[in-house]
């Protein structure tokens, strides 16, 4: 009798994108959000929602099954997880990044296998667009703010650890570039009390991140890669670099380099690949997801050292945090 291998990964594979979908319709609808207020009856949902009511009821059953909503008779009710993250007011709300991924990268996704084969980005190809995806998906305010309040939302997950991988206590005056809601340079501060923290982003992006932090930072508006860059003994970059290719990482910290005193710093927070490539199965989901929406890729700790030495910097350091996003810290040699 021949003894087949498990199917359970290949069907859990298949099933996937359905659940994913699931949760990002259920969103979309308000689902999660209507019942923030307290549990409700169906009936009042279908009301609410204008939804099909039978349509309905199967999707407020599948969340029920994905563990994040709970039934009793006819009433539901979102469970913590749900209330927590996938609610629009909450402060550690994942919402715009679940729009983003439903809006934006579902669709991307759909041509993963053109992305392989030509080894480029699918803007044009979903979208009809020439330029950038930020250029064209985040055109409109509401857009903006609700991927910043997404990623504020992720940020808040993995900041505290990337701010505690390595002892910090050194250093003055910090500059996250590309720093959006400031959630890093929020977790650096709580830490190290000596901190002076800025944040450096977009013009359109600053006007907006002021909303999600106050107190001991201060924002400056700019491009890291056209204009100067504030005065700092440690940069911060984090979810950057993945999105761009050898080329421009090497400029970026060319210029961080330059503009660091001997004996600063550079922290980067992204997903580390192992060394072999073997895993982890998160980073390979990322890379995949810089190739349709970007330009980048997640790398090794080693493809970071080597970028890193090249630009001038020793001491390189990685760190696995336990997170979604991992940390690398290199210094500017003292002489």
């Amino acid at each position: 009798m021949n003894h087949l291998p498990d199917p359970g990964p290949v069907l859990e594979l298949i099933d996937a994108f359905r659940r994913s979908k699931t949760m990002f319709t259920a969103v979309s609808l308000g689902v999660f959000e209507a019942l923030a207020s307290g549990p409700q009856k169906e009936s009042e949902l279908f009301a609410r929602l204008r939804a099909d009511r039978g349509a309905l009821e199967r999707l407020l059953d599948a969340c029920v099954g994905l563990g994040l909503l709970r039934k009793q008779d006819d009433c539901y009710a979102n469970q913590p997880v749900a209330e927590t993250y996938l609610c629009d007011r909450g402060p550690h709300s994942l919402t715009g990044y679940v729009r983003y991924s439903d809006e934006a990268l579902y669709s991307l996704w759909a041509h993963l296998d053109d992305a392989v084969r030509a080894g480029t980005n699918r803007w044009q190809q979903t979208f009809g667009w020439s330029g950038s995806l930020f250029d064209h998906f985040f055109h409109t305010e509401e857009r903006q703010r609700s991927f910043l309040r997404g990623m504020h939302g992720f940020g808040q997950l993995t900041s505290p650890a990337v701010a505690a991988a390595f002892d910090l206590s050194r250093f003055q005056r910090l500059v996250d570039l590309g720093g959006a809601t400031g959630h890093l340079a929020i977790a650096a501060c709580e830490r190290y009390p000596q901190l002076r923290v800025t944040v450096f982003d977009l013009p359109q992006v600053v006007a907006m991140a002021r909303e999600f932090a106050a107190g001991r930072i201060e924002w400056i508006a700019g491009d890291f890669f056209r204009d100067p860059l504030p005065p700092a003994d440690l940069y911060v970059i984090g979810r950057i670099l993945h999105d761009w290719p050898d080329e421009k990482v090497r400029l970026l910290l060319r210029k961080i380099w330059g503009s660091l005193p001997p004996g600063g710093a550079l922290l980067i927070a992204e997903k580390l690949l192992d060394e072999d490539k073997a895993g982890p199965v998160a980073a390979h989901m990322q890379s995949l997801n810089m190739l349709v929406c970007a330009e980048g890729k997640e790398r090794t700790a080693g493809e970071y050292a080597a970028l890193l030495d090249e630009a001038g910097f020793v001491s390189v350091q990685s760190r696995r945090t336990g997170t979604p996003l991992d940390a690398v810290l290199a210094a500017k040699p003292r002489s």
